[in-house]
């Protein structure tokens, strides 16, 4: 399982993300996520220290980590 272990919410979707390996993500997580997060609800994100998820909404919506870094990998945008 490669956890999420911090993050960074840049603007909108967009989140630079840290993994357990070192590996640092730049990556819009909307197509992932904004079905069941809204823009106003991005600010309540946070890690699961023990699940190294990131969850949204009091743990109502959670992305695991081995989604969250297969989708960050496929998905990373150059930076800016």
């Amino acid at each position: 399982m490669m956890k999420l272990v911090n993050f960074t919410h840049l603007h909108d979707y967009w989140f630079v993300l840290d993994f357990e390996n070192g590996e640092q993500k730049r990556v819009d997580l909307s197509n992932l996520i904004a079905s069941h997060v809204n823009q106003e609800e991005i600010k309540t994100a946070h890690i699961d220290s023990e699940w190294g998820c990131l969850e949204f909404n009091n743990a109502m919506v959670d992305i695991e980590p081995k989604t969250l870094y297969s989708y960050a990998k496929q998905n990373e945008a150059e930076a800016a």
